[in-house]
């Protein structure tokens, strides 16, 4: 093999992966594996996946020093070609030389493996005499030609030839021959020649002194050597001493796991320039083994090997009182895999060592690291060795069978003898390794492995290992013997007295031991120690006898186990004596053993004594208690054997096998191949005893070995399960019912191939074998096709079912029929099936999809064509929608086309609801309908009408129907919300039960069309007209009575709110109650200007007429406008609620119309609409007067600012101020009135004043309260109407023109009380009463008609001119403008105080400004406010 050659692996040796209860029993376990794995020396065990032992070693206080080991040193090799080196460099040392070591082709030229090649070739002289120096140089592996061979012998000739003379001796020849006829005159002289001529040649050695000429040395020296020269004889004095023996020095630095741990991965991350983790370890491998066969290569490592755990601790826990064991330590701490605990497990031998062996029985540990390694070795008596990485890089091993040790042993002898020369139990050092592929070269069987953490290595004995490192990691070890290892134990001690090695126990102590406790010793243990013990007995009896036959008398017992191992150890073998020993009384501090009983002294042998420990007579006794104890097991193994063989009359029951595998278990019989064959047989019955349970008793099955679910037998498996039954060798209670079933399921057999032969399934005979099958509970292959046959017989049950009702053969159902058809396997009778139930699908989807166009259709199809489409669609047998839903669409097309046809020739149009409803019906329906477009059309017209009716009638946000307004109150006197207000008028119409509901005229019921006859209507309205007349007048009354109650004001509730009375208030003409200013809307005037506020409506109050909302509920349109909507709605053939309630309301306003046109055509009345008109003239011209002043003083305030106009404005200012102060206040008339008698009717009463009075107007919105008394003043408190007077609403404070007091009035309020006027018309009672009647009733009508307002304004003629018709709740102080307007202010907004009205005149604002511009200045005496936001 050359050197350098790449590293070949050897094969890998056997791992085992234990189940849980191999792991159980380790040693059982290894002893189970010990056949195959012995073969290769080790294995490698992996722990279940669950098992990982926590790392119990105290980290921070664990330190040790390591071992320094030189890679180029440890193989045998390499070390031999090193030691040679250094030899022959010595050589040439101690002869004034220093080697040079020449190189060739680039590489150091190999001195050893030229020696050895030219040595086996014959010798220097034979290679040069036969020119074999080209061979030479070919065997070393250089390239031919290029003069190597000559290169290699210069080389050898100046190198290792003076070596190899001086190792044959050649060099120390000296003559001895000294001639005496010369005189001794030299002082040195050549001990080769004797002469001391040419002086300058002659060499003085430096160690003893001596001469030599250098052409007299063998070989001669050339030159004078320029270093220190020994002469050969000191040479070889040097040479010959001895060398040290090697070993490993023990490194300077101590570590900690940390620090060893940081150094070996920056070694290896640095040596390899990667990773540690990432380095492959095939390439470690590799590498190592390149370097340790590496003379250049001088790699460094460190290695913490054999470090006592009795010192640093375990890495397993362990139950040693320091430290307390949490959680899962106390079942790591008590494992057998615990390797504190395995070399005194109960089949170990060691148990019965009573000291602690350190690294035996002790565990040591291991810290490697990178390359470090351990060399080939076995373990000490060739025992067990187990070896546990708790964790780090892995650690490859490599092991030769204990059958090849002697092998290995020659092989390194025979490579490297040198090194066995010098040191004899060089493998026992554990310092040489040799490659693997060097061992296999030669015949050596090599197995290798790599450890990982977590996972086991064992060694058996007498195997040699060896192995290094990947990386950092941490080992423990620790050796165990079993009972197989007895006579390899004995071999071991032979085989140490042989190379007079010391023993590590006495291996006689041990058996002796083991045979003074037989119970205690495990019974294959107990066989193995009698059969050793009797080899050792005979052994010991023959040296005995030997030694007194050599003359030894005298004999003395000794207890030698007292004795310490050191003082009874042979003198000549080493071997620690237990038995027997020879001493001498010459020393008696010597011993030896028998078989080196010559060896002791030369002293006769009758002097000497035979130490024993036991007599010859003893031993019988101690064999026969483990002869008992071995015997045991031989009368139980042959009853097992006896069971096991019985035939099928002698069988035992399954209990007796059980009763002898316990008996086994608890004397703890070995576990050979008959414990485990009765194990295996126990195990056997007991699974097919179990299985024969279950399918008897049809439960769950059971789980094979492998853990594969197997779900029921097969009938194959059936009849092979029923042989083992009856080939088992005991008795099982369910054979015979297990036959039976194997009967059942054949005769199951047959009667499912007659079933399945049947031209058409039967699904009743399938359903009854599929049932039988099942409850055979064994794996019939029938029953698959049993079951694929059931389905076509189901299958085809379903079609012929469905077929025979057509009205459930929808389209989706033969669908899903032919789907799980196709998923059928072929039969006849399915695909025939199937070709049916496909030919009635298509046509049925032929259909549908016709039918579904025709009700999808735009335009849609006629009737005709519809009823042929579903005639001829009702044949299929199927259920079809789209043609259902088309027939019915059809009926009910013929059904609406009926109702129009009835509805169009009745005597009576049919109400807009009515066609509304049909309309809607006709659109959705998917037909085409001829009188549909008719009939949208007479509804869009009736809808249009109603539409144009409600925007004349309705007021905007109304919360009244159209109905509702036309039709007669029957809300009267009901207040409230719509909600409230609406509950109780359904109640009311609930009550009254007899009246016409108008609002439910939508009804269709065609019973109530004959009900609703024009005449039934009119009747109707004419019932609510009378109702409605009757309770206005019992409102009015209720109302009215309201103010009789003027002590409790307060408790009466007005207005829509239903509050009491508060603030500016208004009469309703109609309903003659009061309500709220805020509540209510105001009124227009006559004018039609919307008067802002409540100011402007009372300063007016004359010119409106107020009715409430509750009376009031629509626009009231001209009796004109209603006769054209009558006359639209003539032309329209569909009755209308509305249509009907507005002809009742028109019949009823024309009634009216004549009833107050013959009341007003009476000379009373006539005499008085003529005065009316005579008093509007007079307005007329007194309005065009008081116009014709404001235009006047206009120009004079223009005039004003006009200088050269100054001296006559003062004439004109005096005019205008007589005119100001004139008693009689103008009213002001819109600029668009006009001369006709209907006008100034219209305009008559409208603030008809008194010539003294002057015209209120309020410029104050809010109401402040002030400390004056509540006081609610009545402007006419005779009438029963108590019309109540607002307090600035037509009250004067200036005083007649011909009253000579000043204008100053003691008290500055408007509820100073007022002197009334006459009325302007009066009337007689009867008159009045009957347009007070007319009046009332024409208010209820929602019309509007002329003589409403001539009775109005008659009416309003009657009463006094300044009777208004509003009331004020107040607490107000109030101050009147003294500048001339006459106008109220409270005195809160225009900042004056009580006193100041009182004392002070008060001019308001605009009449300041006013006076500023006519006189240019204020009047000192006047009050003045400028700022009216002061206050």
């Amino acid at each position: 093999m050359s050197d350098f050659a790449e590293f070949v692996p050897p094969p890998e040796c056997p791992v085992f992966e234990p189940s849980w209860e191999d792991f159980s029993d380790p040693l059982g376990f290894i002893n189970k594996i010990r056949p195959i794995a012995e073969r290769t020396g080790i294995c490698k065990i992996r722990p279940p996946e669950d098992w990982a032992p926590p790392f119990a070693c105290d980290v921070r206080n664990f330190r040790f020093t390591p071992r320094v080991q030189r890679l180029n040193e440890l193989e045998a090799l390499t070390r031999v070609k090193l030691n040679f080196l250094d030899q022959i460099a010595k050589f040439w040392e101690l002869q004034g030389s220093r080697l040079r070591f020449p190189h060739v082709e680039r590489k150091i030229l190999d001195l050893y493996q030229l020696s050895k090649i030219v040595s086996s070739e014959g010798g220097f002289g034979t290679v040069c005499k036969e020119k074999r120096w080209s061979k030479v140089a070919s065997r070393m592996g250089f390239p031919p030609g290029k003069g190597m061979g000559s290169l290699l012998r210069s080389h050898f000739e100046r190198i290792l030839y003076p070596y190899e003379l001086f190792q044959s001796g050649a060099t120390l020849t000296v003559s001895t021959y000294w001639p005496t006829h010369i005189p001794q005159i030299d002082l040195y002289m050549c001990l080769m020649c004797g002469r001391g001529d040419e002086e300058d040649r002659l060499l003085l050695c430096d160690g003893c002194d001596d001469s030599y000429h250098t052409f007299c040395l063998i070989p001669p020296l050339q030159d004078v050597p320029k270093g220190d020269w020994r002469c050969p004889k000191c040479v070889a004095e040097e040479c010959s001493k001895p060398r040290e023996a090697f070993g490993f020095e023990q490194a300077v630095r101590e570590y900690t796991l940390q620090s060893f741990g940081e150094m070996a991965d920056h070694f290896k991350s640095d040596y390899f320039n990667m990773p540690v983790h990432m380095v492959p370890t095939e390439l470690v491998e590799k590498e190592f083994w390149r370097l340790v066969s590496s003379i250049e290569e001088d790699v460094i490592v460190e290695y913490g090997a054999d470090i006592s755990s009795k010192e640093v601790g375990s890495g397993f826990p362990v139950r040693d009182g320091k430290r307390r064991l949490l959680g899962d330590q106390e079942e790591y701490a008590n494992s057998g895999w615990n390797l504190n605990n395995m070399p005194v497990l109960e089949q170990s031998v060691l148990t019965h060592i009573n000291v602690d062996i350190s690294g035996m029985k002790v565990p040591w540990l291991y810290v490697g690291m990178c390359f470090s390694s351990f060399c080939w070795h076995i373990e000490d008596h060739w025992s067990y060795s187990i070896n546990f990485l708790h964790w780090g890089e892995p650690k490859t091993w490599y092991g030769v069978p204990a059958h090849a040790a002697e092998q290995l042993e020659s092989v390194m002898k025979k490579l490297a003898p040198e090194l066995f020369d010098s040191q004899p139990d060089l493998l026992h050092q554990l310092v040489t390794i040799m490659n693997p592929n060097v061992l296999m070269e030669h015949g050596v069987p090599v197995f290798r492995t790599n450890q990982c953490a977590g996972e086991f290595v064992v060694t058996f004995p007498r195997a040699y290992h060896s192995g290094f490192n990947q990386g950092y990691n941490f080992a423990e070890a620790v050796n165990f013997c079993t009972a197989d290892w007895l006579p390899m134990g004995r071999q071991c001690v032979a085989h140490y007295r042989r190379l007079h090695r010391y023993c590590v126990f006495s291996h006689e102590e041990l058996l002796c031991k083991m045979a003074a406790d037989p119970e205690s010793l495990d019974v294959e243990l107990a066989a193995a120690v009698f059969r050793e013990m009797g080899e050792m007995m005979e052994e010991e009896t023959r040296l005995r006898k030997s030694v007194q036959e050599m003359g030894v008398l005298s004999s003395e017992q000794e207890v030698f186990e007292l004795v310490p191992d050191d003082e009874r150890q042979c003198q000549k073998c080493k071997t620690t004596c237990f038995l027997s020993a020879l001493t001498c009384p010459c020393s008696p501090e010597r011993l030896v053993c028998l078989h080196h009983a010559k060896e002791l002294c030369d002293c006769p042998l009758g002097n000497k004594c035979l130490r024993y420990r036991y007599d010859l007579e003893e031993f019988p006794s101690m064999l026969y208690g483990v002869k008992s104890r071995a015997q045991s097991y031989d009368t139980w193994a042959k009853r097992v054997t006896e069971a096991l063989a019985a035939d099928h009359k002698n069988k035992k029951d399954l209990i007796e096998l059980k009763v002898l595998l316990e008996d086994a278990e608890d004397r703890k019989y070995p576990e050979n191949s008959l414990f485990r064959r009765l194990r295996e047989m126990v195990k056997e019955a007991e699974t097919c005893s179990s299985v024969a349970q279950l399918l008897l008793s049809r439960k769950q099955r059971h789980r094979s070995v492998d853990s594969r679910t197997r779900n029921k037998l097969t009938v194959e498996e059936l009849k092979v399960f029923v042989e083992q039954l009856f080939k088992l060798p005991c008795v099982i209670g369910q054979a015979r019912q297990v036959k039976e079933l194997l009967e059942n399921v054949e005769d199951f057999h047959e009667r499912a191939q007659l079933a399945l032969a049947d031209e058409l399934p039967d699904s009743s005979k399938l359903q009854a074998l599929l049932d039988l099958g099942g409850g055979l509970d064994v794996e019939l292959p029938e029953l698959p096709r049993l079951k694929q046959e059931l389905q076509q017989a189901r299958w085809l049950d379903e079609v012929r079912v469905m077929l025979a009702e057509p009205h459930r053969v929808t389209l989706e159902l033969m669908k899903r029929l032919i789907d799980s058809g196709v998923g059928l396997a072929p039969h006849h009778a399915v695909e025939k099936a199937m070709t049916e139930l496909q030919e009635i699908l298509t046509v049925s989807e032929r259909w549908e999809d016709k039918a579904r166009a025709c009700l999808q259709a735009r335009p849609r199809h006629s009737m005709l064509t519809l009823e042929n489409i579903v005639i001829e669609a009702r044949n299929i047998p199927a259920y079809l929608p789209n043609v259902l839903a088309l027939r019915e669409a059809l009926h009910k097309a013929k059904e609406w086309s009926a109702k129009v046809d009835a509805i169009q020739s009745g005597s009576n149009y049919a109400y807009l609801e009515q066609l509304e409803s049909l309309l809607a019906r006709g659109r959705s329906i998917p037909v085409r309908l001829d009188p549909l477009p008719q009939v949208e059309s007479q509804v869009a017209s009736a809808r249009a009408w109603r539409e144009r009716t409600a925007r004349t009638f309705l007021k905007k946000n109304s919360t009244y129907t159209l109905l509702q307004v036309l039709s007669p109150r029957v809300d009267i006197g009901i207040y409230g919300n719509s909600k409230g207000k609406r509950k109780r008028v359904k109640e009311l119409l609930e009550k009254e039960r007899g009246g016409l509901d108008l609002e439910g005229l939508s009804d269709l019921d065609e019973s109530y069309e004959d009900a609703c006859d024009p005449a039934t209507v009119v009747a109707a309205f004419k019932s609510k007209e009378q109702k409605e007349v009757e309770a206005i007048h019992s409102l009015r009354a209720a109302n009215l009575a309201k103010m009789a109650m003027s002590d409790r004001i307060e408790e009466v509730k007005f207005c829509l709110c239903r509050k009491t009375a508060s603030g500016f208030m208004l009469q309703c003409e109609l309903c003659k109650d009061w309500f709220h200013g805020a509540c209510v809307p105001l009124p227009k005037t006559g004018s039609q200007k919307k008067l802002m506020g409540t100011a402007g409506w009372q300063s007016n109050s004359k010119e409106a007429k107020f009715l409430c909302p509750l009376c009031q509920r629509s626009r009231r349109p001209r009796l004109e406008t209603i006769l054209s909507l009558l006359v639209s709605l003539q032309k329209l053939p569909v009755r209308l609620p509305e249509g009907e309630a507005l002809q009742c309301l028109t019949e009823r306003a024309m009634g009216w119309q004549d009833r107050a046109r013959q009341a007003l055509a009476t000379d009373e009345l006539s005499s008085a609409l003529a005065k009316l008109s005579v008093l509007s003239q007079r307005m007329v011209e007194q309005a065009a007067r008081e116009k014709t002043e404001k235009i006047i003083n206009a120009e004079l305030q223009k005039a004003a600012a006009n200088p050269d106009l100054q001296g006559h404005i003062q004439t004109f200012q005096q005019a205008g101020f007589s005119r100001a102060a004139s008693p009689r206040q103008s009213v002001d008339y819109d600029d668009e009135e006009t001369d006709s008698d209907e006008d100034i009717r219209e305009t008559y009463g409208y603030d008809m004043k008194d010539p003294g009075e002057v015209k209120p107007y309020l410029f104050c919105d809010e109401e402040i309260p002030v400390k004056s008394e509540e006081v609610v003043s009545h402007m006419w408190p005779t009438t029963p109407s108590f019309c109540a007077e607002h307090a600035y609403s037509s009250a004067s404070k200036s005083c007649p023109q011909n009253q000579s007091t000043p204008r100053k009035q003691p008290r500055k309020t408007p509820l100073v009380p007022r002197s009334l006027e006459p009325p302007v018309l009066d009337l007689s009672s009867p008159a009045k009463a009957q347009l007070e009647e007319l009046m009332m009733v024409g208010d209820l009508l929602e019309v509007s008609l002329d003589e409403t307002q001539h009775i109005w304004r008659i009416l309003e003629a009657t009463h006094p001119p300044s009777e208004e018709r509003f009331l004020q709740v107040m607490e107000v102080d109030w101050v009147q403008c003294d500048g001339g307007c006459d106008e109220w202010f409270h005195q809160v907004c225009v900042g004056v105080t009580c006193e100041m009205a009182e004392e002070e005149d008060y001019i308001c604002i605009d009449c300041t400004c006013k006076s500023s511009i006519l006189s240019g200045g204020l009047a000192s005496d006047h009050l003045s406010l400028e700022d009216p936001n002061m206050f």
